[in-house]
This record gives structure tokens, C-alpha cells and sequence, in this order.
């Protein structure tokens, strides 16, 4: 199934084919948002009226082009206060391919800059949510690409202003349905606006019927009205798994102390510093990067389920986030990044690429390749062909955590290990204690330092494995430097990095081994044998000596659904207490608030995976922290919750 649009275009304008429909007025697009979307939710006006530290809220059904998402972008920069923040929210399920959306835009040089901008991060159009940061974070777009009745109900958030958009109820009668209309007033804050380029009347009976105040009022240009509306009647909430929830924020000042300098913890202090916050961050070790997150090439790529399980729709949000990221920090320097593209190799009677293939995502995420055009891109012969991710590559992992903790509200404190730590509720401070006293002090703290997140007391619950891995790095030669993109399979090999071809990794489980092996050294290489052939000739690699091969050793830390964990700590006695009866009935209701560990939050578990989900990752507690609009839809979130292992061990608990 496809999920880009098909377009036609009639004399220079956008058309959809599919719905019949246009995307925007043939006489001024631009003015018909104005007036339509800005002046009718009296955004100028109420954009003015914020304080300099708040957030505004706008939801929107219909993406489309992007120009209403432009034009309040524009206005907020012009009306609101410089510490203000604005979230837009906006559903398509049906979005432009790039080169559309850029034609678009073009006809709009009044938002030539913002456009540009847009068009520097818009996403590879998988299904699921898009996080997107403009103007220092001032400007988040979070796109959510699928059906707005499936998208909107799996959102978190309190809007303030809607933009009920997209094609004409009698051309796309699907999204305009009762239920879009309940979850508007669901998601809405109290006194929440509407405004929407119809007058149809089962639209206004229909948001009427939710509790909306509804006036038709005159439309732009030849179309005699319009509607315009406000939330009067507040709707009882729906329930929602307590024990899955995260606390609203309600915080003295805004500082953190974060664990841990690697990938996670670095993107964790990044993502709050450029909120403002102040962080603190602390490594036991002398620099940052010095465990998994210091190996000298972390692959851009993951093995996706055709089936779209949590864990590809976490990987698919990250992918994307990851590199734009990448591309945002370091541009085009190829000693920090390389967007060369990933090969990932088929095995015998593999029926998940096969499936992958077929299952609709855009050819540039992926597709399929048979042997001989396999290794045309990669520059070696390959014996094998598979599926290739033309924005896939590889970052030195130790330069990406370097450039998150740069940032100007982070002070990085190495060689500190937190040993302990102690919350002070009448500061509602939280204080690490090293072995010679305070270290740092904050009103959050988040754990970010792998499995050695579990030794605190408050967390001693938290089921953290340590896996082993090892990479191993030979010499580039004149035939190798031909090797122009990842190669992956079982394991991987990266084109070389300052002369340096890294390979990997190995995975041993229940192993606390320090430091390299010869062994392992000796299975990367069979790996890279089995891989490409030509490439271990290339690479003399019978001739290598594993005694003599470089590489490091480092221990991932994963969870035991292999998912990451990412939300707030919740007190396990207290939480097991609290929803015992879950353990004689699961399918009960509670409504017992679950007892959060105030200010105490986790990023931890991503496995080899921590690339491409650790920033997102980032993202997630710091939306938490300052009460925005959820990252990721409420399903996935509750996969990632580090609640979830307390109540499955409730569930499956004997009833006493």
C-alpha cells in the first residue's frame, strides 16, 4: 500500500487524483489559510497574549502542502513572545512526496525560508509519527503519516487551536465522521478553537454533539461561509492504564541532573538543554563515550519486521530522527558522518526482506536488489543481493555525543560516579552523592547509564541484561577502499573510516569478559568472509593475524522484550501494592494513580540499537518533561514504559 500522494497538476497548482479535490484555493492559497485557519482561531491575537515561557498547541487534520503549518509558523515568530514555544500537530495519510512538496512551496516566495527549512527535515514517508524541530526548538512539527481516525485517538496532547483541514467532506467522507469529532473535543484544552473551510451541516451538528459552540461566519474569496467554533462543554475522559501514564510536570525550576555519557544520556541532556533547561551530566569514566557508545562506527540501519511490531515502529521514528539529526549537527563532514547507504544481505529463504519489499514503504527507505546490482553500489562484488536503505550509513558515535553535550546549558562532569541518590522534597531537588560527597543537583534526574541504571535503590527492579559485544578494525588497502557502503548480514563491515575498515559485532551473553579476544576477533572475520568474499580478499584477510587486530569490547544493555526503556520510574513495592487485584483479574479497570518516584526517569536498554532510538529517545522525556504533545503514539509509548515489566509480573502472578 502506497502512502504518498498522487498528484496532478493543473496549471502550476496541486490537484489530488485521488480525491478529486484541490489542495487549496486557485485564487490565494496563502490568504485562505490567513483567513480561514489564523484569523478565525484568532491565533495573532492569542499568540500575543502568552507568557515567555509557554506552549501553544495547534492540531490539524490534512497536512497536505504544508502551508498552513508555514503560515502559523510565520506568525508566531511575528506575534508571540521569544521564549514561547508552538507544537503543531498535523495527520495525512496521504503525504507529498518531496519533489511534490517542493514544487508546492515554491509558489509561496513569501515563506521561501520556512519552506526551505521544511523541506531540510521532511521525513522519509513511513507510517507513524514525525518529530520535526525548527527555530531552536521554538517550532515543532510532529507529522503524524496514516488515517486521522486511527492517528488522532492514539495522540497525547491538550490543543489549543484546530485546524480541521483536508479534502471536502463530500470528496473524503472517511475522515469526516463522528468519532474524528470526539476525539477533537477529547484532545482539546478548555476553551480550545475550531476553524474549518466548511459549513456542511452534519460537521457543525457533529462538533456541536461534543460540545462545541459552532457559528458559521462569512469564507474567504467566493465561498459564501465558513465554520468556527469553541469548546464549551468539557467531555468526561476516557480511561487510561494508570499504570502506563506519566506525571504531569509541575517543577520549581527546570534542571537535571542525567547519568550516564553515552548516546543516551547525551541526548537526553541535549534534548532538555534546548528547552532551556540547565543540566548536569555525569560519567564514572574519564571522557564520554567510553563504553559501547565509543566504538569508532555505529551503523545507521535496523532489521524492520514486515509485520510492524513496536520495535520497527520505534526504529522507523528513530531512522528518521537520527538522521536528520546527523545531517542538522555535522552536514557533510565525513569523519562524523557518512550517509552511504546500507546493504542488508538476504539469507537463504529469507521471507522477511521478501515481505519488507512488498509492504509499501518508500523506495527511498528501502528496496529490494538482487546480487549484481548489490554490488554495483557497493563497489565489490557481493553474492548475495537483499534490500538496500539509500539514507542509511554510518556516525562516529563518540562525535555525536561530543556535539549533544556541547550545548551551552550542559555542564559535563567527567571521572564522577553517582553512587547514590537522594530526593529532597522540600527543595524538590534531587542530589547524587559521589564517594566524596555531592556531585550535582537538579530537580529530575534521569538515569541513562545502561544496565548500571538498575544499582540504585529505586531502581533495583528494572530488568537490565549486559551483552558482550566486540568490533574489530583492520587497515584499509587500495582494493577495500573500494567499499563504498554498508555491508550487513549477520554482522556488519563499514567502508573505512581514516583508513580503517570496522566490522562487528559479536554477541555473548552471560559473559563479563574484559577487553578483546582472539577468538572473537577470529569470528568477526569468518563473519566478513561469509559476507562478501571479495571484500576478505580485498582486505588479505586470511593473512590477518587475529592476534594482532585491533577493536574494542563493550557490553550493550538490553530489556527482555528487547525494547528499550524510556519514561518515569514508579515505586515497585508501592506500585505492586497498589494493583495487586491485577494478579486475580487483568482485564480490571483501576483508577489508582500509580506511584511515581518523583522526578526519576530511565533511557536506557536500546541494545544495538542505540543510534537510532537513543535520540528519539532524548526527545520523548524531554516532550514528557515540559507537558508536550506525545512523540510517539500512546501504544508505543506503553511498550517503552518501564512500568511494564512490574505489571506483567503482576498478571502472571499466583493469586493468593
Amino acid at each position: 500500500m502506497t502512502h504518498t500522494a498522487r498528484l496532478d497538476w493543473q496549471d502550476g497548482q496541486p490537484y489530488s487524483s485521488r480525491y478529486e479535490d484541490i489542495y487549496f484555493s486557485r485564487d490565494s492559497g496563502l490568504d485562505e489559510t490567513r483567513h480561514v485557519f489564523l484569523h478565525h482561531n484568532a491565533l495573532p491575537e492569542r499568540f500575543a497574549a502568552l507568557s515567555n515561557d509557554s506552549h501553544f498547541v495547534i492540531a490539524e487534520t490534512g497536512f497536505g502542502t504544508g502551508l498552513n503549518f508555514l503560515c502559523a509558523w510565520q506568525c508566531f515568530l511575528e506575534h508571540a513572545p521569544p521564549g514561547a514555544r508552538l507544537h503543531f500537530v498535523s495527520t495525512e495519510r496521504f503525504a507529498l512526496a518531496a519533489d511534490d512538496l517542493e514544487q508546492a512551496l515554491a509558489l509561496w516566495p513569501q515563506l521561501a525560508d520556512l519552506g526551505k527549512q521544511l523541506l531540510c527535515q521532511y521525513p522519509l514517508l513511513t507510517p507513524g509519527w514525525h518529530r520535526m524541530n525548527f527555530a531552536e526548538t521554538r517550532i515543532t512539527l510532529t507529522l503524524l503519516v496514516g488515517d486521522a481516525l486511527e492517528t488522532l485517538p492514539r495522540l497525547e496532547a491538550r490543543v489549543d487551536a484546530w485546524f480541521l483541514d483536508g479534502f471536502s467532506p463530500a470528496k473524503n467522507p472517511d475522515m469526516w465522521q463522528p468519532a474524528l469529532f470526539q476525539t477533537m473535543a477529547r484532545l482539546s484544552a478548555p476553551g480550545a478553537t475550531f476553524a474549518t473551510f466548511t459549513s456542511a451541516g452534519f460537521v457543525r451538528r457533529g462538533l456541536s454533539a461534543v460540545g462545541f459552540r459552532v457559528e458559521k461566519v462569512p469564507g474567504f474569496a467566493n465561498k459564501r461561509e465558513m465554520s468556527r467554533g469553541v469548546l464549551e462543554r468539557i467531555p468526561d475522559p476516557e480511561w487510561q492504564a494508570p499504570w502506563y501514564q506519566h506525571p504531569r510536570s509541575h517543577l520549581k525550576e527546570r534542571s537535571a541532573i542525567v547519568i550516564g555519557g553515552g548516546i543516551a544520556g547525551a541526548a537526553s541532556a541535549y534534548s532538555l538543554a534546548r528547552r532551556g533547561w540547565q543540566v548536569t551530566l555525569l560519567e564514572r569514566h574519564d571522557a564520554l563515550a567510553s563504553e559501547a557508545s565509543g566504538n569508532p562506527q555505529g551503523m545507521l540501519y535496523t532489521k524492520l519486521s514486515p509485520h510492524f511490531t513496536s520495535l520497527t515502529r520505534l526504529a522507523l521514528a528513530g531512522y528518521a530522527y537520527t538522521l536528520t539529526l546527523a545531517e542538522t549537527l555535522f552536514g557533510d563532514d565525513p569523519d562524523a558522518w557518512q550517509a552511504c547507504g546500507v546493504l542488508q544481505l538476504s539469507e537463504s529463504g529469507d521471507e522477511r526482506q521478501a515481505a519488507l519489499a512488498a509492504c509499501g514503504l518508500p523506495a527511498d527507505m528501502l528496496h529490494p536488489v538482487d546480487a549484481t546490482e548489490a554490488g554495483r553500489i557497493a563497489g565489490i562484488a557481493l553474492e548475495r543481493g537483499g534490500l538496500f536503505f539509500p539514507r542509511g550509513g554510518w556516525v562516529h558515535p563518540p562525535t555525536l555525543v561530543a556535539a549533544l553535550c556541547s550545548h551551552r546549558n550542559i555542564r559535563v562532569i567527567t571521572a564522577a560516579t553517582a553512587l547514590e541518590l537522594a530526593y529532597d522534597p522540600s527543595e524538590g531537588q534531587w542530589l547524587a552523592f559521589g564517594e566524596n560527597g555531592p556531585l550535582a543537583v537538579g530537580a529530575v534526574t534521569i538515569l541513562a547509564a545502561a544496565a548500571d541504571c538498575s544499582s540504585f535503590d529505586a531502581t533495583s527492579h528494572l530488568p537490565l541484561n549486559r551483552i558482550r559485544g566486540q568490533i574489530s578494525e583492520v587497515p584499509a588497502t587500495a582494493q577495500s577502499g573500494a567499499l563504498k557502503t554498508v555491508v550487513c548480514g549477520e554482522g556488519y563491515v563499514a567502508p573505512a573510516r581514516a583508513g580503517r575498515h570496522c566490522m562487528g559485532a559479536t554477541f555473548k551473553f552471560n559473559s563479563e569478559q574484559n577487553g578483546t579476544t582472539v577468538e572473537e576477533h577470529r569470528e568477526n572475520l569468518a563473519m566478513l568472509g561469509g559476507l562478501s568474499p571479495a571484500l576478505f580478499g580485498a582486505l588479505n584477510g586470511a593473512g590477518l593475524d587475529p592476534e594482532r587486530i585491533d577493536g574494542r569490547a563493550a557490553f550493550r544493555c538490553v530489556s527482555p522484550d528487547t525494547l528499550p526503556l524510556v519514561g518515569p520510574v514508579t515505586d515497585a513495592a508501592a506500585f505492586r501494592h497498589a494493583y495487586r487485584a491485577l494478579s486475580r483479574d487483568a482485564t480490571l479497570r483501576m483508577d489508582t494513580p500509580s506511584p511515581w518516584v518523583h522526578g526519576l526517569y530511565v533511557n536506557t536498554a536500546h541494545g544495538s540499537r542505540g543510534m537510532i532510538t537513543a535520540p528519539l529517545a532524548g526527545e520523548i522525556l524531554a516532550a514528557m518533561l515540559e507537558n508536550e504533545p506525545g512523540i510517539l503514539d500512546r501504544p508505543l509509548l506503553d511498550a517503552l514504559h518501564p512500568s511494564r515489566f512490574l505489571l506483567r509480573e503482576l498478571i502472571r502472578s499466583t493469586p493468593r
